[in-house]
């Protein structure tokens, strides 16, 4: 292992355990997260499922992997909100002047969201397996699933990081982040696309959040994939890997050269 590889593992341990330490500090916003998706699901599954085509059961199976991918998708807001919140504070310059790799806190922070995520599916699968969801597919495809679900949630935290280090600001951060609710709104994450008008289609159908929900309904068996559709959701799992390839390739060095950089 080299010398740089060895001190980016350790420092982005320290860093993983620092940012889970915060969580355990501040655990009204740990049980935030962990509870918002369930209510959704409650919600969406009972008040949009009377509203639709589909009978109840079957419109809740359907969500289960549309709701899964919109909180992955929050990656984006967690991890902007954070940067933003550690920059604003004076956290972030304190953190550059220690003998720590550049790349270590930003990876610390995207880890540690990770980890919440994971823990996070335990009860959000228990409770949709409550209300009629099921694995129709394989194990082999439930798990890929599940990996495919984690890295776009890593994903999307690296988009939030760098934006939280480009805003500065944890009020500003916050406006800017509770504008990505409507991301989920512009896929198929809560309804089919096939109805929608031909340019809002195209629009929803090259959404990464359409492509990875698609890629986890054929994985769990929930739905097949649509005929007719854009080319990443005609090739969902290929698609879902290549958004998660070109979001990371872009935002990880975007995100490591910020914070190294500073104000400046």
């Amino acid at each position: 292992m080299s010398t740089v590889t060895h001190d980016l593992a350790h420092d982005g341990t320290a860093m993983l355990g620092r940012q889970l330490q915060r969580l355990r500090n501040n655990p009204g916003l740990l049980i935030l997260t962990q509870t918002m998706p369930v209510t959704m699901l409650l919600f969406f599954g009972y008040v949009f499922g009377s509203a639709l085509a589909m009978p109840g059961e079957e419109y809740r199976a359907f969500l289960v992997p549309g709701l899964l991918v919109a909180t992955a998708a929050n990656g984006l807001m967690t991890g902007m909100f954070q940067a933003a919140q550690d920059t604003h504070r004076g956290v972030t310059d304190r953190l550059r002047t220690l003998p720590v790799s550049r790349a270590a806190v930003p990876l610390g922070q995207a880890v540690a969201d990770l980890l919440v995520t994971a823990a996070g599916l335990v009860p959000f699968l228990l409770v949709g397996l409550a209300v009629g969801w099921r694995m129709e597919g394989s194990a082999p495809g439930a798990a890929g699933a599940v990996g495919l679900l984690l890295l776009f949630r890593f994903a999307t935290t690296w988009i939030g990081v760098f934006l939280g280090l480009l805003t500065r600001n944890e009020e500003a951060a916050g406006q800017l982040g509770g504008a990505t609710f409507i991301l989920p709104l512009l896929s198929n994450a809560y309804i089919p696309t096939e109805g929608l008008p031909g340019w809002l289609r195209t629009v929803a159908e090259w959404n990464p959040i359409s492509a990875v929900t698609t890629a986890l309904r054929d994985l769990f068996g929930n739905a097949p994939v649509p005929e007719g559709a854009a080319w990443p959701v005609a090739h969902p799992v290929a698609g879902s890997l290549a958004w998660c390839a070109v979001l990371l390739a872009v935002f990880v060095p975007l995100a490591v050269r910020r914070y190294a950089r500073g104000e400046g």
